[in-house]
């Protein structure tokens, strides 16, 4: 779907300020900015055409997956580097899509951004404050990259970030916490300038709403912002905690990440560091449902069980056995499969965050009972419900909720990936059907997933990946037992 057409309309004299706070936006009524925001942000949802994957169901799945790095921590952390006067390396990164969009926009503000093995290094002063509008656009997490410009250079402009679409996804939190420190935003078409004439200064920001990106940003802009910042309201996931500990490590001054008040005492000069990421729960949580729907045993190593632990509560109700083994956790279905008891909602809390639930909703379908999910932050969280029907499952989603019931029999079939957690639940959604599948737009899953059809493949699962005529890449790859 192309972008929405514009609305023409008499030419205005007067600015008017949008839901952007403090932005200003020139000869644009809000409805019509808002239809011209939507169509940008779908049309930017995406990457090149990737190859679908052809999927043969009905195999367990048995052996050992290490997880990798989290992509959710590793985007903000590369955002970070660009705050340090040394190098920083970060130990480990997945060779993931939105990796390379984010070292393409560290090479456009003018770093040197590459890979090194399987770690990533990046150094040099950012010289632009201008960001790449082609990553920019089909990133979500881009938005990110503008505090720590904003706070060396005093100037940042970007693209509108894009990203799966989900739902509403404002940056109004974020920009209203940057007016608070000194920011002054401009909003022009799909073009956001951001200006700080005075600098960055310390100050004290609410969150209406716990934000994980919000959060992060405004920590980025008080690490060099002169004087102290007290954040109330921040997010408390695992991957805040782990952009303070980076920062830290290179000389900032952050207290309280992973509490509802973080404080941050700006200083004059970071330097840079090796870094290591934490280990990406949401991969954990993703092949512990794996497990739960498609049978087996499945190992995961590298990822301390307590970072997903909500996932391995619900599926110990919902009869899948585990054993914890330090960062190793055997995973096995019940004897009596999984029973689909109770129900799941992603809160303002860390115990769901708002990607896991869509880990979940694949093992529903595989249930003997009745289960539900609600997501109360994002209306669109459950594009992959029609593909489940399609598949065979009993699901309905009335209003935020998802609820599957037990009776159906699952049948591979054609299916459409709606965005990157989507694409993966079809994916072992269709390992668990009988018969074949086939599931387009792959390329959303290749965005938060490195060689997930090779992995599942190691497991015994049975996958091969065709790609499209004409693509710039290679004819065919397979992975299969």
């Amino acid at each position: 779907m192309g972008c929405l057409p514009r609305k023409r309309r008499k030419k205005q004299t007067n600015d008017r300020t949008n839901a952007f706070c403090g932005v200003r936006v020139q000869n644009r009524e809000p409805t019509a900015l808002v239809l011209h925001t939507m169509g940008y942000l779908w049309q930017n949802g995406g990457l090149c055409m990737a190859g679908d994957y052809i999927i043969t169901g009905g195999r367990p799945l048995n052996g050992t997956v290490r997880v990798p790095a989290a992509k959710n921590s590793v985007l903000p952390l590369l955002a970070a580097s660009l705050l340090c006067s040394g190098p920083v390396r970060l130990c480990g990164v997945p060779e993931l899509a939105d990796v390379a969009e984010s070292l393409a926009l560290l090479r456009s503000a003018g770093c040197t951004a590459e890979r090194q093995g399987a770690d990533v290094r990046v150094d040099g002063v950012p010289g632009s404050g201008t960001l790449a509008a082609g990553p920019a656009g089909r990133m979500r997490a881009s938005i990110l990259f503008c505090a720590p410009l904003l706070a060396r250079l005093g100037r940042a402009q970007t693209v509108l970030p894009g990203g799966c679409r989900i739902g509403a996804r404002p940056i109004d939190l974020h920009l209203a916490g940057l007016v608070q420190m000194g920011a002054c935003p401009q909003l022009e078409g799909e073009r956001l300038l951001l200006t700080a004439p005075a600098g960055l200064h310390g100050a004290d920001i609410t969150l209406r709403f716990p934000s994980v990106g919000a959060t992060e940003t405004l920590l980025l802009a008080a690490a060099l912002a002169q004087g102290r910042t007290s954040l109330r309201g921040a997010a408390r996931e695992p991957e805040i905690e782990d952009l303070a500990a980076f920062l830290n490590r290179c000389g900032g001054r952050v207290q309280g990440a992973g509490t509802g008040t973080v404080r941050v005492q700006g200083v004059r000069r970071l330097h840079g560091c090796s870094f290591a990421p934490l280990p990406d729960r949401i991969t954990a949580a993703t092949f512990a449902c794996a497990c739960a729907a498609a049978g087996g045993r499945v190992e995961l190593a590298g990822c301390a069980p307590r970072l997903y632990a909500p996932v391995l509560e619900n599926s110990g109700t919902n009869g899948v056995r585990r054993c914890a083994a330090g960062a190793m956790l055997p995973l096995l279905p019940g004897s009596g499969g999984c029973t689909g008891r109770g129900g799941c909602s992603p809160g303002h809390t860390r115990r769901w965050p708002p990607t896991r639930p869509r880990c979940w909703r694949r093992c529903l379908l595989c249930a003997e009972g009745p289960g539900s999910i609600e997501d109360v932050i994002f209306e669109r969280r459950f594009g992959c419900a029609a593909g489940f029907a399609a598949l065979g499952g009993r699901v309905r989603v009335e209003g935020r909720t998802l609820y599957a019931e037990p009776g159906g029999t699952l049948q591979g079939t054609v299916l459409e990936a709606p965005d990157l957690r989507g694409g993966a639940a079809l994916v072992i959604a269709a390992l668990a059907a009988q018969g074949s599948s086939r599931i387009t737009h792959t390329e959303f899953i290749d965005r938060g997933y490195a060689d997930f059809a090779q992995k599942l493949t190691a497991l015994g699962g049975q996958i091969a990946r065709e790609t499209p005529r004409g693509a710039d890449c290679p004819k065919k790859r397979t992975s299969k037992t």
